[in-house]
């Protein structure tokens, strides 16, 4: 059983002070000696008392709280949480974490009716990650990570996901790989857009022409990213690719998953690169070549953007369209290397020993 919440009259009641000495205490207002405010603080040590954010908003129309607002509480969210994190601790603010969890057809725009239940009186601010919609017209300051759309007239911060698409299929290229797949991301989202726009340019602008590459979508969902695996990956070794490049490393992690089921290496029969570098990238068997985009520092400056609008002088409003774009960069660990060369068998003994004689012929 939850026990009840500890009110500021039992605080005063325990103290043997009055309730607008209480008061007076938790907002370091003047007209209470120190022997009485260190007792009436020990107090509420002791008994674990915490104003609410309801009552503090209305007295003090803030309440010190920045909301980090997700669809999903997921590795890329929780590296941006953390990121936010890092740069509150030690200040004024604190954090509440908020996942949507929509219902089925409430994906879309979920991001404007939380801010409307949560802002006013539970938080000042918030960090809004992977929005859907962003032509938000909201009563708190507000900054977008990695938003569906990309860049708008609210403050912004993503990664060079185009430069990073292009690091994968070079760094395939590069290998040796000439049959490559790609499983895509989610069609609606413009980060994921330019992870293929650069990867087709990576392709594009090699010397070596492939023999084969192909585009399956995986849509950022582990189980359609699983299907589409072995679709590619469900066929003689000379039809199937040799790498693929997955547009996330939870699709990433599911496409090596489909090929240790089949059968398959990685890298020996199959390399696979992914996209963003969670934690699980490095823990993974084999551990997994990635395209690092740093979400945590994204987080980081996303928290830094809004802390910046909270704090600008009354009457000057923070500078809007602020956008932040970070770098990527290769990770390379041992889910790639170059494709391995397998030697067809010869169809008879005579070619073999043409083959051998011409070799001696020529050591000679």
């Amino acid at each position: 059983m939850v026990p009840p919440r500890v009110t500021i009259r039992e605080v005063a009641r325990a103290a043997g002070v009055s309730v607008a000495t209480v008061s007076k205490v938790l907002n370091d207002r003047y007209g209470v000696s120190e022997a009485t405010a260190a007792r009436v603080r020990a107090v509420i040590a002791d008994l674990g008392y915490e104003s609410s954010l309801v009552a503090r908003s209305l007295r003090n129309q803030r309440t010190n709280v920045i909301g980090v607002l997700v669809a999903d509480l997921e590795p890329y969210s929780a590296e941006v949480l953390k990121g936010v994190a890092d740069v509150l601790r030690g200040t004024e603010y604190e954090l509440v974490a908020y996942a949507a969890a929509a219902r089925v057809g409430e994906h879309i725009g979920w991001e404007r009716r939380h801010l409307n239940r949560l802002s006013g009186t539970l938080i000042d601010g918030a960090v809004l990650v992977t929005p859907t919609v962003t032509d938000i017209v909201a009563s708190v300051p507000i900054v977008a990570v990695d938003p569906h759309a990309g860049r708008s007239d609210i403050p912004t911060v993503d990664a060079d996901n185009a430069r990073g698409g292009y690091l994968a299929g070079q760094h395939l290229l590069a290998l040796g790989h000439r049959r490559i797949a790609m499983v895509t991301g989610r069609a609606d989202l413009v980060s994921a857009q330019l992870r293929e726009e650069g990867f087709r340019a990576a392709l594009s602008d090699a010397q070596t022409a492939c023999d084969a590459v192909e585009f399956v979508a995986g849509g950022y969902d582990p189980e359609v990213a699983a299907a589409a695996a072995r679709a590619l990956l469900d066929r003689p070794a000379d039809a199937r690719p040799t790498a693929v490049f997955a547009a996330n490393d939870a699709t990433a992690l599911a496409t090596i998953a489909v090929a240790h089921e089949l059968g398959l290496h990685v890298p020996d029969d199959l390399s696979v690169i992914g996209f963003d570098n969670v934690p699980d990238a490095a823990m993974s068997d084999p551990g997994l070549t990635t395209i690092e985009q740093p979400i945590r520092e994204m987080g980081r400056r996303a928290a830094m953007l809004l802390v910046e609008r909270l704090n600008a002088n009354e009457g000057t409003p923070p500078p809007s369209g602020v956008h932040v774009r970070l770098d990527t960069r290769l990770v390379a660990r041992a889910s790639t290397a170059a494709p391995a060369v397998r030697v067809s068998a010869p169809s008879s003994g005579t070619e073999a020993g043409t083959d051998q004689a011409t070799a001696e012929q020529g050591d000679a």
